[in-house]
């Protein structure tokens, strides 16, 4: 995805090195890593495949709170989210709550080897192409977005750590108590 090599280079050895002419927009972002979006946006309208190979509109999902994640296998902190996903589909599922994790891998056997380590119950898409992280403008891996019910964006989140799991539970739950 031409978006995101600006920023990281894979070099096949599951190594990411970060282009050094970006590295102050980085920790500049880094700071800002939990954006709330100043007025909601619409979500994009996409159709992505899962890896059930089932067409998928984000526009279905309307009527549930979505988190949208981008992900790859290269990428450790994707990797490290996939148990706290899980765990947020788990506990808000029944309260219309939905995980959508979206990998922009390449191969789709370097997907099934992860996930066979990787509990998930969860709804996964393949997008090789990146066409979906270009729609959502995806600067950084991962990023995830937090969209209500209506189909808007209300929450915009790159990277992952334990720092941020309670904040960005609490926006779900958040979300999940509006009507």
């Amino acid at each position: 995805m031409k978006s995101l090599s600006r920023f990281f280079k894979n070099n096949g050895s599951g190594n990411i090195h970060t282009n050094k002419s970006f590295l102050p927009l980085t920790l500049m972002l880094l700071v800002f890593i939990a954006t709330p979006v100043l007025a909601a946006q619409p979500a994009p309208n996409l159709t992505l495949k899962t890896l059930d190979n089932a067409d998928l509109k984000i526009s279905d999902l309307k009527g549930e709170v979505v988190y949208v994640d981008f992900w790859a296998t290269w990428c450790p902190p994707c990797r490290q989210s996939f148990p706290w996903m899980e765990e947020m589909h788990q506990r808000y599922s029944d309260l219309g709550f939905k995980v959508l994790a979206i990998s922009l891998d390449n191969k789709r056997d370097v997907i099934d080897q992860f996930l066979k380590t990787m509990k998930t119950s969860f709804i996964i898409a393949h997008d090789p192409a990146g066409d979906s992280a270009n729609a959502f403008k995806v600067k950084g891996m991962p990023s995830s977005y937090l969209i209500d019910r209506k189909g808007n964006i209300h929450m915009s989140h790159m990277g992952f750590n334990d720092r941020d799991k309670e904040k960005l539970e609490s926006q779900i739950k958040d979300l999940i108590a509006q009507d």
